[in-house]
């Protein structure tokens, strides 16, 4: 069991950015098909990232390179973590220290709009970290383990002891995958008004890091949607799809909140459903004594 679960690490660590860069090629082909456009390749983003790696790296200091390089292995760590069946805690410690590099890495830049940037990053930490944080108390509140490897093999019917939960992190994935209303810090497409924000000051093989970490995400926060639903795979893999599809269906739709309104909306979030659904499931689980 432990070199199975050693092997789904590794084969993330290969494979996550091969599916990641798909994934983001699927997602530009449908938001063009909704906007009406045919859409760039489904292979463009690894030839944006290919041309990156090709351009001179132009930094404004030399340590957004060191901050950029430990946001990619801390993302990757934390995917790797989490495919081997580690301890979520320790993989939500690790994930968020990653973007706390990332955040590091715009304030070493000089510029307005990527100390901007840097900042709406950390609001938008704040804002899904206590709902990400409610969602692993919430497995180990039905399968009584923090370990993936526990969650994942689990007979159990999560989603139908955590449909609040659950609903709750589709919506603060929504901050995690950047998308629309809530692309504050920045955004993958081109109506960001302060730039790219947070990476504004990142270029050439740098600003590739930041694809391919984003790509690691990606496949890491699917995989999260995955064990809600892990007790039949089937569903658990149409489940997946669905919520990415939703995702982007959201992000065609609806125009950027303020920053306020992305706070707000994902403490409500967290409170109003995460913490609602674990009082409930708490009551039951005592039997109303």
């Amino acid at each position: 069991m432990t070199w199975t679960w050693l092997i789904g690490a590794v084969l993330f660590l290969i494979l996550a950015p091969l599916a990641g860069g798909l994934i983001a090629g699927i997602d530009r082909k449908i938001t063009a098909r909704m906007q009406g456009r045919v859409g760039p390749p489904l292979l463009q983003p690894f030839y944006d990232v290919g041309k990156l790696f090709e351009k001179e790296r132009v930094v404004v200091t030399t340590a957004q390179n060191f901050y950029v390089l430990a946001y990619l292995i801390f993302i990757a760590l934390s995917g790797a973590l989490f495919f081997a069946g580690g301890d979520l805690l320790l993989i939500v410690f690790a994930f968020t220290l990653a973007h706390v590099f990332l955040v590091l890495g715009a304030y070493a830049a000089h510029s307005p709009y990527s100390h901007i940037g840097a900042e709406r990053e950390l609001i938008q930490l704040m804002a899904y970290e206590p709902m990400i944080i409610l969602a692993a108390v919430g497995l180990y509140m039905v399968t009584n383990s923090f370990f993936v490897a526990d969650i994942a093999t689990t007979a159990i019917p999560i989603i139908l002891y955590l449909p609040g939960v659950f609903l709750g992190f589709v919506t603060i994935l929504t901050i995690k995958l950047r998308k629309s209303p809530f692309d504050i810090s920045t955004s993958h497409h081109a109506h960001q008004e302060i730039v790219k924000g947070i990476t504004t000051e990142f270029s050439g093989s740098t600003l590739a890091q930041v694809e391919i970490a984003h790509w690691y995400e990606n496949v890491f926060l699917l995989g999260f949607v995955y064990l809600f639903f892990a007790w039949n795979p089937i569903i658990g893999i149409i489940a997946v799809a669905v919520t990415y599809f939703a995702e982007i269906f959201v992000d065609n739709v609806t125009a950027r909140v303020r920053w306020q309104a992305a706070l707000k909306s994902g403490w409500v979030v967290a409170g109003a459903l995460g913490i609602l659904n674990l009082a409930i499931l708490s009551y039951m689980m005592t039997g109303g004594a």
